[in-house]
């Protein structure tokens, strides 16, 4: 079975490299030589990610926002927070999983998908739960989804029967 969680790390750095080529080419005019060491650790970050070295080319990257930082340019771009970051690198894998997943399989995470999405919109609806019961739901949710994320259907599956517990449990149709 093809790795998603690959599929998912080859995407963050392909974000990161289309923001930082993106910021490079714009030619802000801030300090030259700051541009300049910082095209060169992402033309180093993309040989290292060629040559299948991805530890190195997200360090790279990691470096190039301290960098970034510590020369004090303002329009560089900042680190993505982690619900951006993610958001942001599922946009780059939509169009990489199709080609690598089996079909059963995209169907199944696709039906999984669905009534996750079912079952939380009606859970979400209902108005007599309590703060604990929407926290349960939002982490249930939350797993699910990164079991999605990583084309794991057995645990979004997992994931999934735990909310329709929770629904049943509060009387709302699953």
């Amino acid at each position: 079975m093809p790795d998603a969680y690959k599929v998912m790390l080859d995407a963050e750095l392909s974000k990161a490299f289309d923001v930082w080529s993106g910021y490079l080419d714009a030619r802000t005019g801030a300090e030259p030589q700051a541009h300049a060491r910082l095209r060169s650790m992402l033309e180093s970050a993309r040989a290292a990610a060629a040559e299948g070295g991805p530890v190195t080319a997200r360090t790279l990257v990691a470096d190039m926002y301290d960098e970034a930082r510590e020369a004090g340019l303002p329009w560089a771009p900042s680190p993505p927070r982690p619900c951006e970051a993610d958001r942001q690198v599922r946009d780059y894998a939509k169009d990489v999983l199709p080609q690598v997943l089996p079909l059963g399989l995209r169907d199944r995470l696709d039906h999984i998908t669905v009534s996750l999405y079912v079952t939380g919109h009606r859970l979400q609806t209902a108005s007599s739960l309590d703060a604990a019961t929407r926290q349960d739901i939002l982490y249930v949710t939350a797993r699910a989804g990164m079991a999605l994320d990583l084309a794991h259907p057995d645990s979004a599956q997992r994931e999934l029967e735990r909310l329709k517990a929770i629904a049943r449990r509060c009387g709302v149709e699953p």
